[in-house]
């Protein structure tokens, strides 16, 4: 069993019997919905889940998971999901993918919300790694994208996967990818957040519960208690 399998599986220690669950996206995420479908099935639990996007939506139900949408319910339960970079104090970088605005909402609405991945996901500071993706509205864009361009070292336009044209999220919106500078990362959120044009970005605060991270095999906790 690999890190990734290590901690999806520890993550359905969380998983109670008639809880609405929130699926993740990404790797992590998959071996998380896989092992939840087989709990369910072993243990005969009456489970229902809410996808962060249709990739992990048809994951679910190929997987034959009781799926409602999103728009149905105020809140979950549960929450699992990886991160592209995870801070000690739980601080997050989310978005490489195209479901950020979902992935927030399940975040901020989940009684528990549990990140899951292995050591390659720590770093000291977020944004260490990665640039940070910021979702803007189609609507002027260029103007939007000069403002953040005037804020950050490095702010691209990201391309799809073909290359060939604008990647365009699941609201019609388009993802900009930023690199900063900054002493404090609430202060770098607030900023970016009260740019004209700016729906949402990847920067997670005081969002997750639990860190549960895999290191050779080896499984330790991070807490928003520690």
């Amino acid at each position: 069993m690999n890190d990734k399998e290590l901690v999806a599986n520890a993550a359905l220690d969380y998983v109670k019997d008639k809880m609405i669950v929130g699926l993740g996206t990404g790797t992590t995420a998959n071996y998380f919905i896989d092992a939840l479908a087989k709990k369910i099935k072993s243990e005969k639990l009456t489970i229902s889940v809410v996808a962060s996007s249709t990739v992990s939506q048809e994951r679910g139900n190929q997987a034959g998971i009781n799926y409602i949408s999103i728009d149905q319910v105020e809140s979950i339960d549960l929450y699992v999901d990886g991160a592209d970079e995870i801070t000690e104090g739980l601080v997050l970088l989310k978005g490489r993918g195209y479901d950020l605005i979902k992935e927030k909402l399940l975040a901020a609405s989940s009684k528990k919300f549990i990140v899951i991945g292995d050591k390659s996901k720590i770093v000291a500071k977020i944004g260490e790694k990665f640039s940070i993706p910021i979702e803007i509205t189609p609507i002027a864009w260029k103007i939007t994208k000069k403002i953040l361009e005037k804020m950050s070292e490095e702010c691209i336009l990201r391309q799809n996967t073909a290359g060939d044209a604008y990647a365009i999220t699941s609201y019609g919106n388009l993802v900009l990818d930023c690199r900063f500078k900054y002493d404090d990362i609430h202060e770098l959120s607030k900023m970016i957040s009260e740019v004209p044009g700016v729906f949402e970005h990847g920067i997670f605060l005081s969002l997750s519960d639990i860190a549960i991270i895999a290191d050779n095999g080896k499984i330790r906790t991070i807490t928003t208690n520690c």
